[in-house]
């Protein structure tokens, strides 16, 4: 019962990640621009995303630009918009395959079979995480060595947005929930392999028969 609730838990867990991957992905506010220097009252609020630039006026007017060329973006959001991509679609494997290898569920035939799904479920999770944990330290890393640099204008620093923050959080939910219900799995199949099963050696009723056969034959 404490492993079904804990597999639950992880399962939470993993839906929050998989929400939060396909917000982070989608959001336009993976940078935000810096008030910094002059730029301490501005007018206009610059928020640069994976597929779209937008743009916030004082006004309440909204604009947003989509990206279309992919070449001409740098290299660190080329990466970033493949592995968060790839993030999704295995953390939506995740719940697919972990949904019927929960012990709570009544899919996916018997214990051994189940166990193997919920394995591979946390493996999904764990590369979900990962998939999604690197783009999102690039980006920061990108966004802070431009930050520092000298040689930039203060005009043209931005500074780490919301979707960033959700993207890490998401990926520490992934990870979590994919440790859990790996090590559930690998719990079970190491108390197998401890302790095996114990087999009865029974004597055989033909070796009774011949040791009585021989007695005979010296009476």
């Amino acid at each position: 019962m404490a492993s079904a609730s804990l597999q639950f838990f992880a399962f939470m867990l993993a839906l929050f990640g998989v929400f939060g991957d396909i917000t982070a992905t989608l959001l336009p506010n993976w940078k935000v621009n810096a008030d910094v220097g002059s730029n301490i009252i501005t007018a206009i609020t610059q928020m640069q995303g994976l597929w779209m630039d937008c743009t916030w006026y004082s006004t309440g007017m909204f604009s947003c630009t989509l990206k279309y060329s992919v070449l001409s973006l740098p290299v660190y959001i080329q990466a970033a918009r493949t592995t968060m991509v790839l993030s999704c679609i295995l953390s939506a494997f995740g719940i697919c395959i972990t949904t019927v290898g929960m012990k709570c569920t009544k899919l996916g035939g018997d214990s051994d079979s189940k166990s193997h799904a919920c394995f591979a479920g946390g493996v999904c999770f764990i590369l979900a995480g990962i998939f999604g944990l690197v783009p999102t330290s690039w980006y920061t890393r990108e966004i802070i060595s431009n930050f520092l640099d000298q040689t930039i204008p203060e005009s043209s620093k931005h500074e780490p947005g919301g979707a960033v923050y959700t993207g890490f959080i998401s990926a520490g939910f992934l990870l979590i929930a994919g440790v859990i219900f790996c090590t559930s799995c690998f719990k079970k199949q190491q108390g197998a392999w401890i302790y095996p099963p114990k087999q009865h050696h029974f004597p055989s009723t033909e070796q009774e028969s011949d040791a009585g056969y021989n007695l005979k034959d010296y009476v």
